[in-house]
């Protein structure tokens, strides 16, 4: 009798077992169906070209509505103001873009101007706003200035009737983040009481390798406040640990981390502050990504988690940090690893990575944002150095083979 219960109850666990993987199986299956290039804005024959575009979803709207902010480029990290954009029908078309008030240049008495620049716009849905941040920029006779000063994070809010306010300094009183603390082209996270989570870069001079922390804190529609810093990651090498991104899924939150050490780093988090030690991105098994300090970010469908990055591979060998094409890849979220047979090229590379790869334009500034439950873009401008800076404003749209349900139906 002793035996046929044990023997029942190996059968009952291995059943829940069985179950469990098949659970996971499901919950993370590859949900991509189709990925499409298509063009906003032509820039490349010359005219404004338009760089930084990153766009959320203003989900109380009567109709549809994504919004977008973006900048001229004429140069190296030498920007002009911000703007924003918006589209009703799914980005099929896109608004001609309107200067946002107070995030142009303004000229210091020491004759240099000061700018803001990397924006990122997140709906509020507590408050019926959009949050866009980025952070302050110096430039000096036609070109980004060297050094930089004291740089910090710059917000502006959009209000439901459609009006800005003017700029705002995110305030962080740590001599941690003395000569720089910053959270530029970064994805954040709004918690369901209001509350955000941002990630921030920071160091307290130009010798001292930036570390990242997230800080959480309140937003009531007009101003942000700290409320908790969490702990500290590092990286010694070259400027450190920059531009995070953060994403919460499921249960879990994850920090992907752009470094100058030839790879990219990720770590996970129960409660958004805390954080594991990085570790860095590998493909599953085990052989770890190139990658040349550049961002990436993170896309959420309800049934899998995305990585958009860009790295080495035999087609962009000569191109410049790697920068194109731009990959996107499913998550492992057990392991943190990239499953490689998911990997896709999200926007392709145009030329000869090889032989002429100066005729290549880069990705590296880009945003994903899912935009229905059907859909999802990543937004990106070219950056072009060998066009005069001269590029187009690309998107890659995404079509998903289930409905996502993260995505709450509009306002009628």
């Amino acid at each position: 009798m002793v035996s046929y219960w044990m023997s029942r109850a190996r059968f009952v666990f291995w059943c829940l077992a069985l179950f469990s993987v098949a659970a996971v199986a499901e919950a993370d299956e590859d949900v991509i169906g189709s990925i499409t290039r298509e063009t906003i804005r032509e820039g490349r024959s010359g005219g404004t070209c338009w760089f930084h575009p990153r766009a959320t979803v203003i989900a109380s709207a009567a109709q549809p509505t994504v919004l977008m902010t973006l900048q001229p480029i004429m140069g190296s990290d030498y920007y002009g103001p911000v703007h924003w954009s918006q589209t009703t029908d799914g980005g099929r078309r896109w608004s001609d873009p309107v200067e946002i008030p107070g995030l142009g240049r303004k000229t210091l008495a020491d004759g240099s101007q000061e700018g803001v620049c990397d924006v990122v716009p997140e709906f509020h849905p507590q408050t019926n706003t959009v949050l866009a941040m980025g952070h302050n920029v110096y430039y000096r006779n036609g070109k980004l200035q060297t050094p930089q000063g004291p740089r910090w994070p710059v917000y502006v809010v959009r209000r439901a009737d459609g009006t800005w306010s003017d700029p705002q300094r995110l305030e962080w009183d740590d001599p941690r983040g003395k000569l720089i603390y910053t959270s530029n082209c970064s994805q954040r996270v709004t918690l369901p009481n209001g509350d955000l989570l941002i990630p921030i870069t920071y160091g307290a001079d130009a010798k001292q390798a930036r570390s990242v922390s997230t800080l959480l804190c309140s937003f009531d529609g007009q101003t942000v406040r700290v409320k908790q810093v969490g702990n500290q990651l590092k990286n010694g090498v070259g400027r450190g640990l920059l531009e995070p991104s953060l994403v919460r899924f499921e249960s879990k939150f994850f920090l992907t981390l752009r470094a100058e050490d030839n790879r990219g780093h990720v770590s996970q988090s129960n409660d958004g502050l805390q954080w594991d030690a990085q570790q860095p991105w590998t493909w599953d098994d085990g052989e770890p990504l190139t990658m040349s300090t550049t961002q990436q970010h993170w896309l959420a469908h309800a049934d899998a988690l995305y990585l958009v990055y860009t790295r080495k591979a035999e087609v962009n060998v000569n191109v410049f940090r790697w920068r194109s094409p731009l990959y996107i890849a499913q998550v492992d979220r057990q392991t943190l690893r990239l499953i490689r047979s998911t990997e896709r090229v999200a926007l392709p590379l145009i030329g000869d990575g090889i032989k002429a790869p100066k005729q290549v334009a880069y990705s590296g500034n880009f945003h994903p944002c899912a935009i229905s439950a059907d859909e999802a873009l990543i937004t990106d401008g070219e950056h072009f150095p060998g066009n005069s800076y001269h590029g187009d404003l690309l998107q890659a749209r995404i079509r998903w083979t289930k409905p996502d349900r993260l995505m709450k139906p509009q306002a009628q």
